[in-house]
């Protein structure tokens, strides 16, 4: 009796190990995807800094309110009329209409650090970014 018991606590233990082995390699390969999506190096760190404040990707985003490609235009239409559509007072969701506002806040966001910052102009290769005055 005693044999049998070992036996199951053993095969048990097996297929516990290989199992949390497989969780393992799925989230290491889950993990250097995301890596590679985000562009890695500082773009990468922005890009995820940018994804935990918003709790949105910008791909979530950009499903969200149905645009393909970063156009301000576009991303405005889109959103005045997914907000206007989800608003309660309209029968609409509130739930929905926030996920709207987060999704364009998340867009706007990608926007603005894509532009370079105004007064700023080339580097002259002194090292320091010159300032218009």
């Amino acid at each position: 009796m005693a044999k049998y018991i070992a036996q199951i606590i053993v095969l048990g233990g097996q297929i516990i190990g290989k199992a949390f082995t497989r969780a393992l390699k799925q989230e290491i390969a889950a993990s250097q995807e995301a890596a590679k999506r985000a562009g890695g190096g500082e773009r990468g760190q922005n890009r995820a800094a940018a994804n935990l404040r918003t709790g949105m990707t910008l791909e979530e985003a950009q499903q969200i309110l149905n645009v393909t490609k970063l156009d301000p235009e576009e991303v405005k239409k889109n959103y005045d009329h997914l907000f206007n559509v989800n608003d309660k007072s309209k029968g609409g969701s509130f739930y929905l209409q926030s996920k709207v506002f987060r999704a364009k806040e998340r867009i706007d966001q990608e926007l603005k650090e894509a532009k370079p910052p105004e007064g700023e102009k080339t580097d002259t290769g002194t090292g320091k970014p010159e300032t218009a005055q």
